[in-house]
């Protein structure tokens, strides 16, 4: 896709149309610049659409476009190489990363491509077989040229146990420390249903800190205001930011009263003080909200694209979905090398970009390949610059890791 078309989760102007998949600080960076977002349309979900201007109050709302899960809306774009109008349909389906995460799906003059953003299809989970049957009737029986792939656990060692499961793990850690307090590290957006299943099954109050509960009230979670808190006397549970679970915290904490850490997180921690000594005050348990290895397969055998691209080009063990899914894709016998760059149809009526020829000459859904060389259809790269202190990263992701 040429440059000055669409742009996903990045948001430093020159396109034409804009989508962001959800929520969080690393898929925003742009939209809070000085004097606003002003640069165009903006699609996202409905629940993204009612927590922006909350987020980013600089926000010119006349420009959301609000998307719904499995509704579609076409675009029409201009393009600047060949001076001709582009049509394009896109369809929203749920990403199940967090609340209002997003996938899109293009098609139109330029193709097919989808782009998951962060998502999490569990295997056996109800939402994520609607999902995927959302995708194949938009679908249609179409072929997708490119699949822009949330490859961030893309490694067939790197699978997880079900969310449910990791639930009750946490629950046990926190039974089993009567006497303690408990901080569990969570993002601005998202483990709002880990933190539910814990009020229920303990019969407690979350503590939140208060631009988290304002959050979660606009999801029209906890409308009786019976779970969730500011006062910390009310309960011992405390859901805090992420960031701020650290062992140098814990310590000082544990000065004032017994207290433990957990990490609701699919990146292992071996946490360390400052000195870079190994302590005991932490867990690390297993959820994730992006998926494993075996449900990306999944995933990819669902969809069968032509060619796949990774989204994520910087993180703890990064590979190239290629790697281990290239026999599920259309492409697999060809060279990765091939010139697979897209060209007018020349001498026709409707000279326009389009993938129906290719410079092998073929026309067929079969044989259409893509290779996107300066796209503006991209994730911004997820930054993996951490906090000092906040913890090492261990790439052996086999085993739930906990410091006791």
């Amino acid at each position: 896709m040429e440059e000055g078309l669409v742009s996903v989760d990045k948001f430093s102007g020159g396109s034409q149309a804009y989508f962001l998949t959800h929520l969080h600080q690393d898929h925003t960076r742009g939209l809070g610049a000085v004097g606003g977002w002003r640069h165009g349309p903006l699609y996202c979900s409905p629940t993204t659409a009612r927590l922006l201007p909350i987020r980013f109050p600089g926000i010119d709302a006349s420009l959301l476009r609000p998307l719904a899960p499995g509704a579609s809306a076409s675009i029409y774009l201009f393009s600047p190489s060949s001076g001709q109008s582009l049509s394009l349909h896109v369809t929203a389906i749920p990403a199940l990363h967090c609340p209002g995460s997003l996938m899109y799906l293009f098609r139109g003059d330029l193709g097919c491509m989808l782009y998951t953003g962060d998502f999490r299809w569990e295997l056996g989970c109800d939402e994520a077989r609607r999902a995927k049957q959302d995708l194949l009737d938009a679908l249609d029986g179409d072929t997708i040229d490119v699949l822009y792939l949330d490859n961030t656990y893309c490694h067939p060692s790197l699978n997880f146990p079900p969310r449910p499961v990791v639930a009750e793990q946490v629950i046990d850690i926190i039974r089993s420390h009567p006497d303690h307090e408990v901080i569990i590290g969570v993002d601005t957006l998202g483990k709002e249903d880990l933190l539910l299943h814990i009020s229920r099954a303990l019969q407690t109050k979350i503590w939140v800190w208060p631009q988290r509960l304002q959050t979660i009230h606009l999801l029209g979670i906890d409308e009786n205001r019976d779970i969730f808190t500011t006062q910390t006397s009310l309960t011992r549970i405390r859901a805090v930011p992420r960031y701020s679970v650290t062992i140098d915290n814990l310590e000082a904490l544990n000065t004032v009263c017994p207290t433990i850490g957990i990490l609701p997180s699919a990146i292992p921690c071996l946490w360390k003080s400052s000195e870079g000594k190994a302590k005991s005050k932490g867990r690390s348990s297993v959820k994730s909200i992006r998926s494993s290895g075996r449900e990306l397969e999944d995933f990819m055998h669902t969809v069968r694209p032509w060619t796949v691209s990774g989204i994520v080009s910087s993180s703890f063990c990064y590979v190239n979905p290629r790697h281990h899914f290239r026999h599920l894709c259309l492409d697999n016998n060809v060279n990765d090398e091939t010139d697979m760059t897209p060209i007018k149809n020349k001498g026709r009526d409707n000279d326009k970009l389009t993938p129906k020829r290719w410079r092998n000459g073929s026309v067929t859904p079969k044989e259409r390949k893509v290779r996107i060389s300066s796209s503006s259809l991209y994730r911004s790269k997820v930054t993996m610059k951490r906090k000092e202190c906040c913890g090492a990263r261990i790439n052996d992701t086999e085993e739930h890791i906990g410091v006791t």
